[in-house]
């Protein structure tokens, strides 16, 4: 074995932890959930001012000639078991599937988490200031915009009575953080993943926004804020920054570097045995081989000037 030096071998690299630990995770998670319950109950209560600024943008998204959303819901309510499939999407898809998300990236691209998890307290939060300094009655409470309450007239519903519902702050509209969390979670899978099929996680966030908006729950301006806010704080975060990399466990060791051969005549190189160097003898010189002797004066006569005598 050769060794370009006498310094020994550098000792392998451990490779850091990237996914965080499983119990602080879910503590800190479940701390963010209850913070941001709380303040959506503190945000409730305002329901003349929610009422007015619900008024101010649908006169808004009149001005601007945004689609109505009277003809969405009416599209919807020409099947039953169309509708309540919109109310199911609306009460049991938002949760679980950001949760699923969530477990997918912190098993399997651990080192991406991290941002994930950042950029989602962060627009969480942000959507709970917003719920603080503008609260909004979601359409089904306004009288003018014609549309019902596809949940409490069909289910299955998440809300109870306005007057009575002590669980939930229903005027909380804007942002729409169903829209928010699925296109986080299908912009971020998109990255992650591979194949021809992978832009299907786009169909997420479309059949979101189509059921937040034909249930009367949210307003088209409820959904541009909400994907205004994710890219502030996917910019903030750096999570539209962080280049996808292949699936591979945190915790396991780097490939070996390449060998590399030594130079053979390198004055540094030391060839070793188990016994220690190897001790050559000196070089001997390469005997040559005498050449044909030159012809000396013969019978013809001595060789002329410039002719090549004949061996």
């Amino acid at each position: 074995m050769t060794l370009a030096d006498d310094r020994p071998a550098p000792a392998p690299v451990a490779v850091p932890r990237t996914r965080p630990a499983p119990l602080r995770e879910l503590a800190l998670i479940a701390a963010l959930w209850a913070a941001y319950s709380l303040g959506r109950l503190a945000a409730d209560g305002h329901v003349a001012t929610a009422t007015a600024n619900a008024s101010r943008v649908w006169d808004l998204e009149r001005l601007l000639r945004l689609p109505g959303e009277t003809g969405l819901q009416h599209l919807l309510l020409r099947s039953g078991a169309v509708i309540e499939a919109a109310n199911s999407y609306y009460a049991y898809v938002h949760f679980p599937a950001t949760i699923a998300f969530l477990l997918w990236v912190y098993l399997r691209r651990p080192g991406h988490y991290r941002p994930v998890r950042n950029t989602l307290a962060l627009l969480t939060g942000t959507a709970l200031a917003v719920h603080l300094i503008f609260p909004l009655a979601p359409p089904r409470m306004l009288a003018a915009t014609g549309l019902i309450d596809t949940g409490r007239l069909f289910g299955p519903s998440v809300y109870g009575s306005p007057a009575t519902d002590s669980v939930t702050n229903q005027y909380a509209a804007m942002p729409s953080l169903h829209v928010g969390w699925s296109l986080l979670v299908a912009c971020t899978l998109l990255r992650l993943t591979r194949g021809r099929w992978r832009r299907l996680w786009l169909l997420h966030p479309v059949l979101t926004l189509l059921v937040v908006v034909g249930t009367a729950n949210h307003y088209w301006i409820d959904a541009a804020v909400a994907a205004a806010l994710l890219a502030a704080a996917m910019r903030l975060t750096g999570l539209g920054l962080v280049r996808p990399g292949p699936a591979r466990s945190s915790l396991s060791p780097p490939s070996p570097a390449p060998l590399i051969p030594a130079p053979r005549h390198s004055p540094h190189v030391r060839e070793l045995t188990s016994h220690g160097p190897i001790r050559r003898s000196p070089t001997r010189p390469r005997a040559t081989r005498p050449g044909p002797a030159r012809r000396g004066p013969g019978p013809r006569g001595p060789i002329p000037h410039g002719r090549t005598p004949r061996t």
